[in-house]
């Protein structure tokens, strides 16, 4: 077997492989992106079992499409600062492309937000502020009724224009979601807890990947940046924000259920109002999210529906 480190950039990789057998050690500077993929056919070609590791890069798709292809093993060292993904195999391709699926979604649905706050703006503007209102019938018909200066109807019209667009994207993109939880058994156990949909269910499956990575909540409150950084010095302790290490999108979909949770469950509700009076509504917000993750992970790992 060959077993090849490799130092990834954009442009190049810097690789240095021993082949087990032999003991022989080499070191070379591969081009991207023909000079590696024929480094690594040639591997192939010659049947030589390859395993590589390299740390976590978001522009390597490439590469990691052709190891899946030439059947090659691919470790991902993943950050420094992520004990939980050092030594772990990376994720699969069909894993991979289910993100980009939830990436995509999230990010439309960030662009018909951004879309919608500045046609409140405009309505605003002219004396009218009916909130949701607004993207009822009657709320339209007023939007376009206003009389606006030649540059502001292009700027009003454009923006409907989008929005009408956006939104049949969403609502398709979320239907393909709620279609791909069902292969997942997991996920479907998980949305049986109150505020946990299709969406937050499936992100956690898929970048969580598996519960026996983990031994106990904190591990997992701590890989999704959910607990306070530190900087301590002798018998000085100073606990600072959240780490934000880890998956931002699954962190935000958390803290976005944890609130959905407070308004259905009572416990949660009571826990959340009793930290919002000590320590502010932003920290007991973060509260909530931390927890929310460590009951969806035992759940997950005991195999436990939410009662």
């Amino acid at each position: 077997m060959m077993i090849i480190g490799c130092d990834y950039h954009p442009g190049f990789q810097q690789i240095a492989f021993v082949d087990t057998e032999t003991g022989e050690v080499q070191e070379r500077r591969l081009g991207h992106r023909e000079e590696a993929e024929k480094f690594y056919r040639d591997l192939a070609a010659q049947a030589v079992s390859a395993r590589l590791g390299m740390e976590a890069s978001g522009h390597a798709r490439w590469l990691e499409r052709l190891f899946s292809e030439l059947r090659f093993e691919l470790w991902d060292r993943g950050c420094s600062r992520d004990p939980h993904e050092a030594g772990a195999q990376a994720p699969n391709w069909e894993n991979r492309d289910l993100r980009q699926l939830l990436w995509h979604r999230h990010r439309m649905v960030q662009a018909r937000t951004r879309i919608m706050n500045q046609l409140q703006a405009v309505a605003l503007n002219e004396g009218l502020r009916c909130k949701k209102k607004l993207w009822r019938e009657a709320g339209r018909e007023q939007l376009d009724s206003f009389r606006l200066a030649p540059w502001a109807s292009r700027r009003r019209r454009d923006l409907l224009e989008l929005l009408d667009r956006l939104s049949p994207t969403i609502a398709e993109l979320t239907q393909a979601i709620e279609q791909e939880v069902e292969k997942y058994p997991e996920a479907k156990r998980l949305q049986t807890h109150p505020g946990v949909g299709c969406l937050t269910a499936s992100a956690f499956v898929l970048i969580i990947g598996r519960a026996e990575r983990f031994q106990c909540g904190k591990q997992i409150a701590s890989y999704l940046g959910l607990v306070p950084s530190e900087e301590s010095s002798g018998d000085r302790r100073r606990l600072g924000h959240i780490t934000k290490q880890g998956n931002s999108l699954l962190r935000f979909l958390l803290v976005e259920a944890a609130q959905v949770t407070v308004r259905s469950d009572t416990e949660w509700r009571s826990k959340y109002f009793h930290l919002a009076m000590r320590r502010g509504r932003k920290i007991a917000k973060v509260a909530m999210a931390r927890r929310l993750p460590v009951r969806l992970y035992w759940m997950w790992r005991k195999g436990w529906d939410y009662e």
